[in-house]
Formats: C-alpha cells, structure tokens, sequence
C-alpha cells in the first residue's frame, strides 16, 4: 500500500507489552530510496536518546486505529544499543544493533534489504557482510530535513518537496509529492524517485531529467487521491516511462 509519510507522523507506536511512542520522522538511504528507520518520539520514557526502530521490526499499518505495530518488547528497546541524539547514524551503530536484534544486514545482499526484497519477509538471523568494514556510513536522511528541498527540472525550477509517498510493504519511497505554487499555484505533482538524476545537498536541490512543460502537463495530484495503479499507470504513460511494478514483476519471473 502506498502511503503519505507526513499522514503517518504522530501514528502511535506499539510494541508486544504497550506503546513505546509516537512517529516523528523516518530516515531513508539517498542510494536506494528506501526508508531505514523509522524515528520514534517517546515522550519521557527515553527522552535522553533518540529510537530509531527498522521496518524489520514493523507489523502492518494499522490505519483506523492510527497505530504502527511493533514486534518488539520495551525492555528490548530500553536494552538496545545508543545513539547519541547529535550524531548521524553510523555503520558502527548499526554493526552494534542489527546482531542485538538479530536482523541481516540490509547492506549485504542482492535485494533492496539485503538477502530479501522486503522486510516482512525476512527470517531471523545476523548475517554480516565480511566485505563491510566499520567506516562505511550508509547515506542516510531524514524526511523532515529533506522536505522543502527544491526540484530543478531540465530548463529552471518547478517547486519543492513536500511531502514523501512510501510503500509500506518494501519501504521503498516511490514518489516525492511536489508544490509548485511558487511556479504554478494551486497543483501538486508526483515525481518518481527513479527519474532523479542527482540531488545537490550543499544547495539543497533535487535534479531531475524531466522539462517543466512535461511536468505542467503532468496529473494533479491531490492530498485526497488514492495512488491507485491506474494512477500511476497514467502517471508513467504521460512522462513516457515504465512503472517500477513492471521491474519488480520481471524480477519475481526470472527468479
């Protein structure tokens, strides 16, 4: 299902043996797309450390109840290694968390998590890449700091990043949901992750291979749409691009 990551901020978050907190922001990797860890508000529980929790570790959305299940204990938790609140994450941390709670390496394999293409299909078992050395920080980035960043189309600027849409079965985020207002007021667009060329953090810029006509002509999208596959069907047939599915799919044939 996909779904809006700034709908899923203040979700609560609950574990086995209760809740645990509150969605605040999730982080994601700028190489593959795809959402890492999700960052917990705990209130005064463990406000001395920030919780990152993995999508390893997340149950189906529950979007009536506004809740994520999580199939963990709080003493698992509370007994998890730390990572200090003023710095990034580092593969050091990660080599420390992911054996504590016995996940694979989401960096060592074939597939967007590694040994599996998502993570609720995972099986139980630390498996750790011997070609990996503790100095290798994975490109991590927050939703939070991202949104705002401006989207530069072939010939100028067509408007910012506001918001981020996220495939809660892979994680993966497919689309960035574009404001144009400060170019053409009142329409929103979808622009997929794939058509990015480079982004620009020093300036806070998205490059993509796409020119502004093609993006005015573009389906509106509105904050009330369902992305349905006929969306995104219509979506890909006016940029002239194929549909990621279509990918997935030859993958799942071939092996």
């Amino acid at each position: 299902m996909l779904r809006q990551v700034g709908n899923l901020n203040g979700y609560k978050l609950g574990a086995r043996d209760g809740e645990i907190g509150k969605v605040k922001e999730f982080y994601f990797d700028d190489l593959n797309w795809t959402v890492r860890y999700l960052v917990a508000d705990t209130g005064d529980w463990l406000s001395d450390r920030l919780v990152l929790i993995s999508p390893y570790a997340l149950d189906e959305v529950n979007v009536d109840g506004k809740v994520i299940p999580v199939n963990l204990t709080r003493k698992q938790i509370e007994k998890s290694p730390s990572l200090d609140t003023d710095k990034p994450v580092s593969r050091q941390y990660e080599l420390q968390c992911y054996p504590y709670y016995d996940w694979p390496a989401y960096w060592n394999g074939p597939f967007q998590w590694g040994p599996v293409a998502n993570p609720g299909s995972v099986q139980s078992g630390w498996l750790a890449s011997a070609h990996h050395t503790e100095s290798d920080d994975p490109h991590l980035r927050s939703t939070i700091d991202v949104s705002g960043h401006a989207i530069q189309a072939r010939n100028g600027e067509i408007g910012h990043v506001e918001d981020f849409v996220v495939d809660d079965e892979t994680w993966t985020i497919r689309y960035l949901i574009v404001d144009t207002r400060d170019w053409w007021p009142g329409k929103k667009v979808l622009i997929s992750t794939r058509w990015i060329e480079r982004i620009s953090w020093s300036e806070s810029k998205v490059f993509i291979n796409l020119t502004r006509e093609t993006i005015k002509q573009a389906p509106e999208y509105t904050k009330e749409a369902l992305i349905t596959r006929d969306y995104e069907t219509k979506l890909h047939r006016h940029y002239g691009r194929d549909g990621y599915w279509e990918d997935e799919l030859a993958r799942k044939i071939a092996s």
